[in-house]
């Protein structure tokens, strides 16, 4: 479970003091995580949540509200961490009076202020329009705090337009440190105030002191008239002189005040425009705003003025704002089309898109702005991965001759594929490659490998916020508030749903160029050749190596997992699936058919040290370069979740197999090439012995040479230990790694090798056996030797012994380089004897008795000291050799031929030792 978010806390505030509706700038920790996380925002207890703008974590801006407290806290309430604490406070200052004609940065309330043009205000004298300094002496403002003037004069006001206006609370917060003679200067200012207020109004009555002595004396003319001559007698000269006297009153006003009239007819006209122009300065000065917002970037700034001003403007039939709201819809037109271009521009962050999307929503922009920039996103993703295959394709080719070979990947340490895909991955899948090492991998690394880890690294970086863009195009994130209460929302989500399947061809194409570029580059010929134009191109001197399609594998395999965590679905991602499983399927047929050629290439390696087991390090070699094959093959052969098996398919199998044959038939025919090489042929100056071996290796290492009979043995030596052993472990480790038909390579192996040692073996018996066979006739029959006519017998003939030395050398060769070849040697070598010996004893016509005698010694002698190395076939020969001879019918004759037998071996006993040793250890055939 993750760990709950700590409650909000406010540590700044700036300014710390100020009139309501100051802009201030919240710092802190914790401040929620987006603006929809913001759920309160209280200043000295007033809620400023509505002028709120959340720009971090730890950064807010509002507005002050007008609260009742002058001095507070700020309290800042979060969906995610509730309700925080602060430790900074705001003083909230009263606002000074802001006179009729004065700026202000803020709406001032304007309902208490005189107005002369209509006199509505009630009960507010003109004496509110008086200057601010009504003293006309300077302003000094006291230090008095503002709680004890409210406390010292309860219900009073300082201000002298208010009617519970308080001169000495003026005074002493304006003046509390003037000195006396200034004081009296200021009675003397408000005498002047008053004198000028008076003499302005007796000159308005001395101006029109002519025309009311004309009037006056009018009347009493008429008035002296009626009682002279009676009312009836003066009427008509009494109207007609009313007339006159009217006429010249209304004469003398016009001539009076016409001026003044016409400039207050003009001022009237000057004021009633500049109303207008401040009531509605908001239309007026819109054009102008939106050009500079425009170019500050506030484009929130002039949506939000667009839509005041179209709620306000868009039906209205007066001319003058029909024109100025026209030249807004011009301005918005172009802002329009600016910030389309700016979502189709490329490269751009996913932030940007989603940004520029809502303002075009917002100002009610023609056409799809979301679905025309996945357009663009998808063609410039596509357009990125065939940029990066051409410039590694140009470099290929530039580079082909400056380049020396790649130098061998076990010398290098390769650094780990993407991370993030950590990473990411994001995949932020981090850097694949440590810096300090990526140059120097990259020189070492073929063009295909590094092309292919910058292909997918980009694929990776890129297809993450596509694939989020479409989501919150699917969702409706990407609209505001104001798009959802219009309808909008609504009309996107079904425009998505309609362009499902043309958002799936897009994914499916970013994938289809992936994986061609891939094959491109590395399974050129899993292309058709049309597509080979388009997706290949690579020089393909010589093909990559297992472990460079290791690495390869990898890397896919990396990026599939990062897409996959996207939640794309499985069957867009398939084939990568399929990808994969051919890249693995040509890693295991190059590796193998690697490593074929190694196998061949161990008889270079062959130094012939024997050790006391009769082995040489050659089977040792085999063994291991077949095991780090396999480990090499170990990633490629584990299937990550959603691969399928390298072998599903019968025909890999039946490849697989046969390469596996083939590399142990390679083996086989490399130990046949050794053993049979003609002396001439074979290196041995480098020849020494193992220190452990017994002493008789002398010979072998003085001489410092090999006769083709040792390494006939040191061969079927080896072959003894692949039969018994490092096959049968090659076969578990086939076995382990999940190859399939180990028990056909098994057998096609074994019968191969049996083959060859059987082969070796009848070659080293015709080297050795044919001599002492052949060595036989001669002996037997030297110096005219008749079994017909023969002394009494003395011992045993020199020519059998001749032949037991014989043997003893060839025991004393084969023990030298291995004992366990004993038996099987000196058993065969005792057959070709006595069927020898045989054949010679059935050819004899006839014996005499001492004939007989001598006959029967030597035949005894030979099959008693080779006793343990007697098999069926030289028993039978023995018995049929003894057979061909007469029966000895005396004792004394068995007697003498015990004797002669005893002699024998006793004379030859050091000889014979050779033959003493256990049956055991004999090997049955």
């Amino acid at each position: 479970m993750s760990r709950a978010r700590q409650p909000p806390l406010v540590t700044g505030i700036s300014p710390n003091e100020g009139i309501s509706w100051t802009k201030v700038t919240i710092r802190g920790e914790n401040l929620g995580t987006g603006p929809a996380d913001l759920l309160g925002l209280t200043i000295c207890g007033h809620n400023c949540l509505l002028t709120a703008e959340w720009m971090s974590a730890s950064k807010i801006v509002c507005r002050v509200g007008q609260a009742k407290n002058d001095k507070g806290d700020i309290i800042v309430t979060t969906k995610s961490g509730g309700k925080g604490t602060s430790t900074v406070s705001f003083k909230l200052l009263k606002p000074e009076k802001i006179g009729i004609l004065d700026q202000s940065a803020v709406w001032v309330d304007e309902m208490n202020y005189y107005d002369m043009r209509t006199d509505r205000n009630k009960g507010i004298p003109p004496l509110s329009l008086r200057p601010a300094n009504p003293l006309g002496i300077e302003i000094d403002k006291g230090r008095f705090p503002q709680k004890d003037l409210e406390s010292l004069f309860p219900g009073m006001s300082a201000d002298f337009t208010s009617e519970n206006f308080s001169a000495a609370w003026y005074l002493i917060e304006n003046h509390s440190t003037t000195s006396f003679d200034q004081l009296k200067t200021a009675v003397v200012n408000l005498k002047k105030q008053a004198n000028k207020k008076n003499e302005g109004s007796l000159a308005y009555v001395k101006g029109g002191l002519s025309t009311f002595f004309e009037a006056q004396d009018a009347l009493s003319a008429i008035h002296q008239k009626l009682e002279a001559d009676g009312t009836e007698k003066v009427e008509g000269s009494m109207t007609q002189k009313l007339e006159n006297v009217l006429n010249r009153a209304s004469n003398t006003a016009d001539t009076l005040f016409q001026e003044v009239l016409g400039r207050k007819d003009k001022a009237d006209s000057t004021r009633n425009a500049l109303n207008v122009l401040q009531r509605f300065k908001f239309l007026f000065n819109l054009p102008l705003n939106i050009e500079r917002n425009i170019q500050k970037g506030d484009y929130d700034v002039v949506i939000n003025d667009y839509e005041k001003a179209k709620s306000l403007f868009g039906k209205t039939e007066v001319q003058v704002f029909k024109k100025y709201y026209a030249e807004v819809e011009t301005r918005i037109e172009a802002l329009r089309e600016l910030l389309l271009d700016k979502l189709l521009e490329t490269p751009s962050t996913l932030h940007d898109q989603k940004r520029y999307i809502r303002y075009l929503s917002d100002l009610h922009a023609p056409g799809d702005p979301a679905w025309q920039c996945i357009g663009a996103q998808h063609q410039w993703i596509l357009q990125l991965m065939h940029n990066c295959k051409e410039s590694y394709v140009k470099e290929q080719k530039g580079n082909a001759l400056l380049h020396s070979p790649m130098l061998d990947l076990d010398s290098d340490v390769r650094p780990s594929p993407i991370g993030h895909l950590s990473q990411t991955a994001s995949l932020k899948r981090g850097s694949s490659f440590q810096s300090g090492r990526d140059d120097a991998w990259r020189y070492k690394a073929p063009q295909q490998v590094v092309f292919v880890e910058k292909l997918t690294k980009l694929v990776v970086s890129q297809l993450p916020n596509f694939w989020k863009l479409w989501i919150s195009y699917v969702n409706g994130s990407l609209f505001s508030e104001t798009a959802e209460k219009s309808g909008q929302m609504e009309r996107s989500k079904k425009n998505a749903r309609q362009r499902q399947n043309d958002f799936k061809k897009m994914i499916q194409e970013v994938m289809h160029s992936l994986v061609k570029l891939i094959r491109g580059a590395l399974l050129p010929f899993s292309l058709r050749e049309g597509e080979l134009r388009q997706y290949g191109g690579w020089e393909m001197k010589s093909e990559l190596s297992g472990q460079w399609l290791t690495h390869v594998i990898q890397t896919v395999r990396l990026s599939s997992e990062s897409l996959t965590a996207l939640e794309i679905p499985n069957d867009m991602l398939q084939i990568i699936q399929d990808l994969i499983l051919d890249l693995r399927v040509r890693c295991i047929m190059v590796t193998l058919q690697h490593t074929a050629e190694d196998i061949k290439r161990l008889a270079e390696k062959e130094d012939w040290v024997v050790d006391n087991e009769g082995l040489t390090s050659l089977p040792s070699q085999f063994e291991q370069c077949i095991i780090h094959s396999l480990q090499s093959l170990k990633t490629v052969l584990d299937c990550k979740p959603g691969e399928a098996s390298v072998f599903q398919q019968q025909k890999t199998q039946e490849d697989v197999c046969q390469l596996s044959i083939g590399i142990m038939q390679g083996f086989i025919d490399c130990l046949e090439q050794l053993s049979t090489k003609p002396d001439g042929d074979i290196d041995t100056s480098h020849l020494s012995v193992d220190v452990s071996s017994p002493d008789l290796f002398g010979s072998i290492h003085e001489e410092s040479s090999l006769s083709s009979e040792q390494r006939l043995l040191i061969a079927l030596s080896n072959c003894r230990y692949l039969e018994r052993h490092t096959f049968l472990n090659i076969a578990e480790h086939f076995e382990k790694h999940g190859f399939q038909g180990v028990d056909k390579i098994t057998q096609v192996s074994m019968e191969s090798l049996k083959e060859l040692d059987q082969r070796l073996f009848e070659m080293y018996i015709e080297f050795k056996a044919d001599p002492i066979v052949g060595s036989l006739e001669p002996g037997i029959y030297a110096g005219y030797f008749d079994w017909k006519d023969c002394l009494v017998p003395t011992g045993v003939r020199n020519y059998l012994k001749e032949a037991l030395v014989n043997i003893i050398a060839v025991h004393a060769e084969v023990f030298t380089i291995s004992k366990d070849l004993v038996p099987r040697v000196m058993s065969r070598v005792v057959e070709a004897v006595s069927e020898e010996l045989s054949r010679l004893m059935q050819c004899v016509s006839s014996f005499s008795k001492n004939g007989a005698l001598q006959a029967k010694l030597e035949i005894c002698a030979l099959r008693d000291t080779v006793a343990i190395y007697l098999t069926p076939e030289s028993k039978s020969s023995f018995k049929q050799a003894l057979e061909a001879l007469p029966q000895l019918s005396s004792g004394t004759d068995r007697k003498l031929l015990e004797e002669l037998l005893n002699k024998f071996k006793s004379s030859m006993h050091l000889q014979l030792t050779c033959f003493q040793a256990s049956s055991s250890a004999m090997m049955k055939t």
